[in-house]
């Protein structure tokens, strides 16, 4: 946590972070145009950026993308905003705000967290219903076979559809499958809006991939849901509910319990 608090620190860092927050997903020579700094600088506050995990990074065909990432602020957020009044901490706050509600490009939304666990049990925790109902809410009737068709089921809806598959399946390196259908029996078991969910079926599938990386005691997770158009609803939806799902996860494995559920 002290390297977030030296990373943020600096101006000219928070100046990208402000560039990124502003529109997400910038290559290095964009964000140098953007701020007008030299190549350089920017990659050495890049890097320090990336070292305390306030920006994620992945690859598109030969370019390097830079996103805001939300987890370091959830985790102060986790520690102090409940202990105190939230008028004393606005500032924070208000970061946590805006990385949360605009931590995504055009058509990607990608977020990265550090577990203490291991690849075999993060790989069970995104795989096994024991786990995935317990962070989630969620499980998945699949072999988790690449191809495979899955059967999503949460509260008292379930979505079975041939093009609800796993795209693939590396175990303890990285899983990818297409997200859920969105159907009148989705609006009506998550009290939403008919018309809404009318229009977000209407938007082409898009699909999740997880990244699983050992990193000493601990996993680097990096969470990467992409696939949609520009102006996409359905990523506005899931970028508000990747973080919570992705805390409790952490919290989960790191500790046997996970985060208290919101209404």
């Amino acid at each position: 946590m002290d390297e977030v608090f030296r990373a943020l620190a600096d101006p000219s860092r928070r100046r990208l972070l402000d560039s990124l927050n502003a529109r997400n997903g910038q290559t290095l020579r964009e964000l140098c145009a953007e701020l007008d700094m030299a190549r350089q600088s920017v990659s050495k506050h890049l890097a320090v950026l990336e070292s305390a995990n306030l920006i994620t990074t992945r690859r598109s065909g030969r370019e390097k993308l830079h996103y805001l990432n939300a987890e370091p602020i959830n985790a102060i957020a986790d520690r102090w905003i409940t202990r105190y009044h939230r008028a004393r901490v606005h500032a924070l706050a208000d970061l946590k705000q805006a990385l949360e509600t605009n931590p995504m490009s055009d058509n990607a939304f990608v977020y990265t967290t550090y577990i203490k666990t291991t690849p075999q049990r993060l790989w069970q925790a995104l795989t096994e219903p024991a786990f995935t109902d317990r962070y989630w809410g969620a499980s998945f009737d699949t072999d988790w076979q690449p191809g495979s068709e899955m059967v999503w089921h949460q509260r008292d809806w379930t979505s079975k559809d041939s093009d609800q598959v796993v795209l693939e399946a590396d175990p303890y390196t990285r899983l990818s499958y297409t997200w859920h259908t969105f159907d009148p029996a989705f609006a009506e078991a998550f009290e939403m809006n008919a018309e809404d969910v009318a229009a977000w079926a209407r938007e082409p599938r898009s699909k999740v991939t997880f990244d699983i990386e050992p990193r000493g005691e601990t996993v680097k997770l990096t969470v990467t849901h992409d696939g949609f158009e520009p102006g996409s609803a359905v990523l506005e939806g899931i970028g508000g509910g990747w973080p919570s799902i992705l805390s409790s996860l952490k919290t989960l494995l790191e500790t046997g319990e996970t985060l208290p559920q919101t209404v």
